[in-house]
């Protein structure tokens, strides 16, 4: 049976406080609103994680009612809707042409919006909402690498760095390059450039050469061994 398409997105964020655990949260909640919605919108697709929610509606209107109801259920609950955060989404594609105002959000680290797509079998470019990893992410992702201080490692070898940064890199592509995967290109030309600094500190050839440093560790990830997990995959990235 086909999956039925769905013209807006209601996105929520619940306020319950920080001092809440992520498990009361989830038990909560699921009395809270997932109950709730199972009987009172069993048609509409919705999904929950921790006090980020997601329900799918038909219409404009119909995005409205459901969210003027869950404003009450969730009153009822002593809990309220983020005011800045929960509001509707038009998913525009190539079949829903729409001019609406929001047309992106963003859910569990991705930002969902209008792409470009391929269709392979037909050679065409078409218009598809898709997500992709957000500039947050991307951002939150550069801050732990900066935190890490590669730079100063100047008594540790290349391979050694690579050890301790590829669990890291492997979650982080894992999770966010199901989708998009050259969203992440980014991220690989941020931590290549952190290793043409710390090759610039760490051999004196390189001392005031970026060029130079950036030269060498392509020429390394393209022809010797290929320590960084991306560099493994055939994703080089930029050095300088």
């Amino acid at each position: 049976m086909p999956q039925p398409r769905f013209c807006r997105s209601l996105h929520s964020d619940f306020c319950i406080g920080s001092i809440v655990s992520p498990v009361l949260a989830n038990l909560f909640l699921h009395y809270a609103f997932d109950a709730w919605m199972k009987r009172e919108y069993p048609e509409l697709p919705w999904c929950r994680y921790a006090d980020d929610g997601l329900v799918h509606c038909r219409t404009l209107e119909e995005a409205e009612a459901v969210k003027a109801a869950l404003q009450l259920r969730l009153a009822e609950c002593s809990l309220e809707m983020h005011p800045e955060k929960t509001t509707i989404i038009y998913c525009k594609d190539r079949n829903r042409t729409g001019k609406y105002p929001k047309t992106s959000f963003d859910f569990l680290g991705y930002t969902f919006r209008p792409r470009k797509a391929r269709n392979r079998k037909r050679n065409s470019v078409f218009l598809s909402f898709t997500p992709a990893v957000s500039k947050a992410a991307l951002t939150n992702m550069r801050r732990k690498i900066w935190k890490l201080h590669l730079c100063n490692w100047t008594q540790t070898e290349l391979k050694e760095i690579a050890r301790q940064l590829n669990p890291v890199l492997c979650g982080w592509i894992e999770y966010y390059g199901r989708y998009r995967p050259s969203a992440l290109h980014p991220l690989y030309r941020h931590v290549n450039k952190t290793l043409v600094r710390w090759a610039m500190r760490k051999y004196k050839r390189f001392k005031g050469k970026r060029t130079s440093a950036g030269k060498w560790l392509e020429g390394f990830a393209k022809s010797g061994p290929r320590f960084l997990i991306y560099w493994s995959r055939g994703t080089i990235g930029a050095f300088t």
